[in-house]
């Protein structure tokens, strides 16, 4: 890992810069896919499916007898774990159930707002090199929960035609209502455009890739909403002398073990510690079935020193991590002054893995800087708000005139005789 001692802060925005392509480098490939899809639609994605999964499907899209036969072949263990994390997961998302606001603003003005459910969701799962059946709690629980009618899940097939079984175990458990063995830029894709097995969704939730990554924003071009813009996983850990070493090294390689192009770094005040870290990183690392994707994904990671925790907070708001974990025994200070993260987790005890499964947060989270400006996943993402009004006969005389005099102030005659001919017809009353 790189050791870097006392930055200057005019060197931050280097050091802090993410492992990924520009935009422009991904943008020219995905709008190729997204133009050849609107038009051919099905044919063209089982060519592109052919090309990039190595398989050449007929139908893309799972059968129920498919599902059924995934079940069979999950085990009884992890059923029971899928089915404890989901649970956890239930309570924290119906805990964000809010009712409806009403007021009156003033005399015979009632105003109100609701929240309805977003009727058509997509959910991108990525297979690769990692199932993450997790990352289907983390969305159709809370569409489930919302309301949402269609519920529309994509995700890239195997070299043999087949999608995890543990993917269509957890589908079949949180109501998915149809599945489809479509991965990449042709599974966004799919769901911008719609396709003669493909529908057309109304926002597309879900991590990938930066090709992915990149699809989902173009998707909005074409009317399509999207979560946030969800690519390569990130951790940042501020660590003292309080923590423990060897979680620490566990927390980072946990997330360096994603991808190669995920970015893990630790922030500590304490030189001795990130030697202390260095080495269990070493030791535990040779371990990892995944060694040669950790010790990619190292190679863009970072081990800073800052002589004072008001420069570590600083520098990690600065960086804005998509997960944050926290172990320094001034932990009141840090937390009232972290203003950009996805999802913080805090102390010895709580393994950032804890909210990629099971403790009921969500872990659909921004990266790349983006915990700035967007949220995480939460109910809300799966509802909408509505605003409502009714106004009485009172209370378009109490408003009335204010109207007026805004509209004709603003030149929308128009608008202020939709009020005055209301307030005329009450005056012959």
């Amino acid at each position: 890992m790189n050791k870097i001692y006392s930055p200057a802060k005019k060197d931050w925005e280097v050091l802090l810069k993410r492992p990924t392509q520009e935009v422009a480098e991904i943008e020219g490939i995905v709008n190729q896919v997204f133009r050849e899809v609107k038009e051919q639609g099905d044919s063209v994605i089982q060519r592109y499916t052919q090309q990039f999964d190595g398989v050449l499907l007929e139908n893309n899209r799972v059968a129920q007898k498919e599902i059924e036969e995934a079940i069979s072949l999950v085990s009884e263990d992890l059923k029971a774990a899928i089915q404890q994390a989901k649970s956890n997961i239930e309570i924290f998302h119906r805990a964000q159930i809010t009712s409806k606001v009403a007021v009156e603003t003033t005399t015979g003005v009632q105003c109100w707002q609701e929240k309805r459910p977003i009727q058509k969701v997509g959910l991108y799962i990525p297979g690769g090199t990692a199932p993450l059946f997790s990352t289907i709690l983390m969305l159709a629980v809370p569409a489930e929960i919302a309301g949402c009618k269609e519920v529309v899940l994509c995700s890239p097939p195997n070299k043999e035609g087949k999608i995890n079984p543990a993917i269509l175990y957890t589908a079949s458990l949180c109501g998915v209502t149809q599945i489809f063995k479509v991965g990449g830029i042709q599974a966004i894709a799919g769901m911008t455009f719609g396709t003669e097995s493909i529908p057309k969704v109304y926002k597309i939730f879900g991590p990938g890739n930066q090709y992915v990554t990149v699809a989902k924003q173009i998707a909005t071009k074409y009317g399509v909403a999207i979560d946030m813009p969800a690519g390569p996983s990130e951790l940042l850990v501020m660590a003292d002398d309080t923590a423990n070493a060897a979680f620490v090294a566990s927390d980072l390689l946990s997330q360096a073990e994603h991808g190669i192009d995920s970015q893990v770094i630790l922030v500590s005040t304490s030189k001795k510690l990130i030697e202390a870290v260095e080495k269990e990183i070493e030791k535990q690392i040779n371990v990892l079935p995944r060694k040669e994707i950790a010790l990619k994904a190292m190679a863009n990671s970072k081990l800073i020193f800052v002589e004072e925790e008001n420069t570590a907070i600083e520098l990690i708001n600065e960086y804005g991590p998509e997960h944050y974990i926290l172990c320094v025994g001034n932990e009141e200070f840090f937390l009232d002054n972290t203003c950009n993260a996805g999802s913080v987790f805090i102390g010895n005890y709580t393994p950032e893995s804890a909210g990629d499964y099971a403790s009921g947060t969500n872990h659909t989270l921004p990266t790349n800087g983006y915990a700035k400006q967007y949220s995480g996943v939460n109910l809300d993402s799966f509802m909408k708000s509505m605003t409502f009004q009714k106004i009485s006969d009172l209370g378009i005389q109490e408003i009335g005139r204010t109207i007026e005099l805004m509209a004709e102030a603003e030149g929308l005659q128009a608008h202020k005789n939709a009020v005055t001919l209301r307030l005329k017809s009450l005056k012959k009353n």
